[in-house]
This record gives structure tokens, C-alpha cells and sequence, in this order.
């Protein structure tokens, strides 16, 4: 079912796996940064500097990575001042050593720390801002290393700034574009059970009337009709539909409600017709029930209709725990082999919607054992609790 699917909306995240992933990285490369300072610190010029500015990296990227795994609010903030913060401890690599180090060696927060700007830029605006952010970070590490010359790209900080820079603007555009898709998908799965519920209750209601008066009309030709009954079941089917319209326009949430099946079923079916049920109640969410019961009218409704004259109907409720046994048995004529194939290519929606449909709908199934001369009896099979996940 359509609403059974967890995390998905219109103001779902669809970047959020990429940017957790993202910190993930950068809280590793925090540890690398560390760990390459204790290496190096002993050829600084200002050691006292270099610890404080290794302390200003660590709590910026824990605030970062904190900032930039709670939502997209205020993330074009966040990655701007990622950008400042990487130039400017690349530029501090000047203030802590001589020429002789930061010309031979790379910038003091390490280039794995520093691609953690670079993929940030990619992750909020793509491929394009990945590889400007890239850029200007090499470019940087280039002048402050003074190493400006034909033979940057040698040098690998700019291939992998890079490179990093496109396959994470690749893969933020992938995701963005999978969610879309799974968006559209659901739009598309909620629409069609909307219809097929539609189509049950229309089947339900107006449709058994108008096959009704139809047969009324072929019984009764040559004589007179009562049009009076005629009348009174077109009026209460005109109510039914102006109700189901007007559900639609104010839709209540009926969550949390429960009834019991067997007594919403009792109350539905004729009295000539036999029910065995528990002597405990059988305690359901009442859209669930309702749909139970639906289905169980319509067999009956079947019953009344083509099984013959003196049919007889018998309903058996089972309650097994976690799922619902509905057996719905007649003594009637059967059904011949093939006909709810063909009645369903016809278009006759009782078997295939509001039986089978209904069925399918509540996370079951539904059975059919028939045959000519030897009556009808339906099996369906339901969760009492609608499935998840």
C-alpha cells in the first residue's frame, strides 16, 4: 500500500544519504589531518600556531558535519564558509613554516581534509560548482606552495580535487533524479488504488442496481414493472454517491478507530443467511473492517443474484491471531469453468474488484472453489493489522 512506504514526501530530503555520507568522510579526514600534524609540527616555525589552528579545523568540521546532516536549512551558509575556512588554513600554512617546507610539502590541513569543501560545493549545487570549488582550492594550494607553473597538474592535488568535485555533483543529480521517479511512482500507485476502490464501491452500489433493473426489466417484459421499487433503489443509490463524492472532498482520518468484524458483519448481511463467527469480538481498525465487510456483501450480493433461487449462504469468521480467515460459502448452481475470466474481460468488475481487488488491497488473498451443480465457496485470507513496510 501506498502509505505503507516510511520517509517519503514532498519535503523529503533526497541529497540526505549522500550529505551523512559526506560527513562521515570528513570526520576521517579529520583524523588524518591530526595525525599528519603530529608528523609534521616539529618542522613548523610557530608550533603553538599550527596546534591552534588544528584546533580550529577540528571544531569547525565537527560543527559542519553536524550543521550539514540535520536538513537543507541553512546549508548555503554552511557550505559558503566551508569554502572560506579550507583557503584560509591552506593560506595559514605560511604563517607556520619557512619556504623551504610549504614549497616541498602540502598545505597544512592536508588535501584530503581540504576536499571536504569541494564536495560540499558538488553535493548543494552539482557537477559545475564541484569542479569551481575544486579549482579554486588547487589554484590556492598552488600559490601558497608556490608551485604556480606549466606543471600544476602534475602535481595530484588537482586531479583528485577534481575528480572528487564531478563524482559527487554526478551523484547528488542521480539521486535527485531516483527520487523524482519514486515520487512519481507513488503519485501514480496512490491514484490507481484510489480508482480501484472508487471502482469497488460504485460496483457496490450503483452498479448491482442497474444490473438489477436490467434483469427486472428482461423478467418483466409483457408486464408491468415496478416502477416504484425501481424509484426507491435509484433514490438510495443517488445518496450513496452524492456521500461518496462528499468523502472525497472532506477526508477524515479514521486512524486509531476500532470496531469489531463480527458485529459489523452481522449488521450487514441478511438475516436468512448463516454466520459462525468467535464468541470474542474480533477487534479491527474500522477502514480495514469496512473493507472486510464490503467484500463479504458483494459475495453475498452474488449469491442473492446467480446462484439460484433457493440458494442458501453460510459465512464463517475465523480470528487466527494476526490474520483473518473469511469463508463464504452457497449451495448454488457454481460457476462454470472460465467465467470470472471472461466476466472480467468483459468488464464486470464484482470477482475482480470488490472481491479479488478488495483482497489485494488489505494485503491478502482471496480463493474461489466452484463448479457447476456444486455451489461457490470463497476463502480470503487478510492481516488483521495492515502490513508495513
Amino acid at each position: 500500500m501506498v502509505d505503507s512506504i516510511p520517509g517519503l514526501s514532498r519535503t523529503a530530503d533526497p541529497d540526505a544519504p549522500l550529505w551523512r555520507a559526506a560527513q562521515v568522510f570528513r570526520l576521517v579526514t579529520v583524523v588524518y589531518a591530526v595525525s599528519s600534524h603530529f608528523s609534521t609540527v616539529p618542522y613548523y616555525t610557530d608550533r603553538t600556531l599550527s596546534w591552534f589552528l588544528i584546533g580550529v579545523l577540528v571544531a569547525w568540521s565537527l560543527t559542519s558535519a553536524l550543521l550539514l546532516s540535520r536538513g537543507p536549512r541553512g546549508r548555503p551558509v554552511v557550505v559558503a564558509v566551508d569554502q572560506i575556512t579550507a583557503i584560509a588554513l591552506m593560506a595559514s600554512t605560511r604563517l607556520i613554516s619557512d619556504h623551504d617546507w610549504y614549497s616541498h610539502h602540502q598545505t597544512m590541513p592536508t588535501t584530503l581534509w581540504v576536499a571536504n569543501a569541494v564536495i560540499s560545493a558538488a553535493l548543494f549545487a552539482g557537477p559545475l560548482a564541484g569542479i569551481a570549488s575544486a579549482i579554486v582550492m588547487a589554484a590556492v594550494s598552488a600559490v601558497v606552495r608556490d608551485q604556480v607553473n606549466l606543471d600544476l597538474w602534475a602535481d595530484a592535488t588537482a586531479p583528485v580535487l577534481v575528480a572528487c568535485g564531478v563524482a559527487m555533483g554526478f551523484a547528488m543529480r542521480t539521486a535527485r533524479a531516483a527520487h523524482r521517479q519514486l515520487e512519481e511512482a507513488v503519485r501514480i500507485a496512490a491514484a490507481t488504488e484510489e480508482r480501484d476502490r472508487l471502482a469497488r464501491q460504485v460496483h457496490d452500489g450503483v452498479l448491482q442496481v442497474l444490473a438489477l433493473v436490467q434483469r427486472r426489466a428482461d423478467e418483466d417484459s409483457g408486464r408491468g414493472i415496478d416502477r416504484a421499487e425501481l424509484a426507491r433503489l435509484a433514490g438510495e443509490q443517488e445518496e450513496a454517491l452524492r456521500r461518496l463524492i462528499s468523502e472525497q472532498d472532506t477526508e477524515v482520518d479514521r486512524g486509531g478507530q476500532h470496531v469489531d468484524l463480527t458485529a459489523m458483519l452481522r449488521m450487514r448481511v441478511d438475516g436468512d443467511v448463516t454466520v459462525a463467527a468467535p464468541a470474542d469480538p474480533i477487534v479491527m481498525d474500522r477502514p480495514r473492517a469496512g473493507e472486510l465487510v464490503a467484500l463479504a456483501t458483494t459475495a453475498l450480493d452474488n449469491v442473492e443474484h446467480h446462484a439460484g433461487r433457493d440458494a442458501k449462504a453460510f459465512v464463517l469468521l475465523e480470528d487466527l491471531g494476526d490474520e483473518i480467515i473469511l469463508s463464504i460459502r452457497d449451495d448454488g448452481v457454481g460457476i462454470e469453468s472460465g467465467r470470472l475470466a471472461e466476466a472480467s474481460a468483459q468488464g464486470r468488475l464484482g470477482v475482480s474488484k470488490s472481491i479479488v481487488g478488495r483482497a489485494r488491497w488489505l494485503g491478502g488473498v482471496a480463493e474461489v472453489e466452484t463448479a457447476p451443480g456444486e455451489g461457490t465457496e470463497w476463502e480470503i485470507r487478510v492481516p488483521k493489522e495492515e502490513p508495513h513496510g
